[in-house]
């Protein structure tokens, strides 16, 4: 009998690939509640031998990845030689009321960075609510990139290049506002 931090980083230890790794380290932290730091003051605490995947997994897991898809989101974006966005971080209006939490946002932009898959946002309901999250992003002005969990992985040179060019887009938009030149985003925000 061992405490759970203990049982899943000795599993951990065992595999030679990430996959399994993000897996059951994303979904000990997500759903099994384990603090990420407690893994890691276990891991610094024991052995080195097998080590090495779980201690970089768990960098991005630190960082805010609650999924693998996270996982794999925080790689692609690594690629891109962008500033590091906020990871999982909610987003209120200026009256305090919930806009979202994207899976990651570049401030300074204003970009929401949405890994959506099929499976938890394409049911009646969930589809609904990301209609309903983006409509909210579009009503603060904030410019969202929405990308499939599963072209992080078959894709991710080109979801890179889809990334680079939304923060470039995004912050063209708001160099232009900050001049007072009229955009499209400024236009349908001052027509409500």
């Amino acid at each position: 009998m061992a405490p759970l931090f203990r049982a899943v980083l000795d599993e951990c230890r065992r595999f030679s690939t990430r996959d399994p790794v993000r897996a059951l380290l994303t979904e000990a932290v997500q759903r099994g509640r384990l603090n990420p730091e407690v893994l890691v003051r276990e891991l610094e605490a024991g052995s080195d031998r097998g080590s090495a995947l779980p201690r970089e997994v768990l960098r991005d897991v630190l960082r805010g990845a609650r999924s693998v898809a996270e996982v794999d989101a925080m790689a692609v974006w690594r690629r891109t030689g962008l500033p590091e966005p906020l990871w999982n971080h909610e987003l209120r209006d200026a009256s305090g009321r919930y806009i979202g939490t994207p899976d990651g946002y570049f401030k300074k932009v204003r970009l929401a960075w949405e890994v959506d898959s099929y499976d938890f946002h394409f049911a009646r309901e969930q589809y609904a609510g990301t209609l309903e999250r983006n409509g909210r992003y579009a009503a603060e002005g904030i410019l969202v990139l929405q990308t499939l969990p599963s072209r992080l992985r078959s894709e991710p040179g080109k979801v890179a290049a889809e990334l680079v060019a939304a923060y470039n887009a995004a912050n063209s938009m708001n160099i232009l506002e900050r001049r007072g030149v009229p955009t499209r985003r400024a236009n349908l925000l001052n027509n409500q």
